[in-house]
């Protein structure tokens, strides 16, 4: 699971973020202070942080430097009320992969963590296997008992999206929302006709896909 640290002292903007991040599924810890950030980033390895800028203790650039010192590779998006252009520069300089001026929009800033991270989790994972599935995500191909799957660019996504979120229930509108995006115009018809697809070439899907009765669907394994 994805790890991602909020370095926020503003206490209920923190919790806001927490909630929407953990929406997305990724495991959320906060640190109202640059103290008790110090000591996570000592003993901890995350695959993201946000860093608001002007923090107690210890501030957000000396954070920063620390973080990337330990893996460089660990994406910061910094926080700050300041938006002049040599502050981002210079947290840029300092290795910041992104900035964002408050206030923050929230949705954005899922949007701004679910971009950073694409790189990150292409580098960790390269091939999932899952029951007799193995999906090749550089090359998007799909075998299942060493049998190549040929799904076409929207069952692969769907397929996909159920795999690193199984166990968790989406209705035909969340399904809509994260597979076909938000300037999608077609109904959510079009979510069960490739549920059908998926169930009929994938003996996988076909045993383990879930509809669930007025809900939505759910990838469910019973021994996870």
């Amino acid at each position: 699971m994805i790890k991602i640290l909020i370095v926020e002292d503003e206490k209920q903007i923190s919790k806001v973020m927490k909630l929407y991040l953990e929406k997305e599924g990724y495991n959320v810890t906060l640190a109202t202070d640059g103290k008790v950030a110090e000591d996570l980033i000592d003993n901890n390895l995350y695959d993201l942080v946000v860093l608001d800028i002007m923090m107690p203790y210890k501030d957000g650039w000396y954070l920063l430097k620390k973080i990337k010192s330990i893996n460089s590779k660990t994406q910061v998006i910094i926080t700050s009320a300041r938006g002049e252009e040599e502050d981002r520069i210079f947290g840029f300089e300092l290795g910041a992969d992104d900035y964002m001026v408050k206030p923050i929009s929230m949705r954005e800033l899922v949007l701004r963590v679910s971009l950073r991270l694409k790189s990150t989790i292409k580098d960790i994972v390269k091939e999932i296997e899952l029951g007799n599935l193995k999906i090749d995500e550089d090359n998007r191909r799909v075998f299942e008992d060493e049998k190549e799957i040929i799904l076409t660019p929207k069952e692969y996504d769907l397929m996909l999206f159920f795999i690193k979120n199984k166990n968790r229930v989406y209705s035909r509108d969340d399904l809509i929302l994260k597979v076909w995006g938000y300037d999608f115009y077609g109904d959510t018809r079009t979510v069960d006709t490739h549920i059908k697809k998926l169930r009929e070439k994938i003996e996988f899907f076909k045993e383990n896909l879930k509809t669930v009765w007025r809900v939505g669907y759910s990838l469910t394994l019973e021994d996870e």
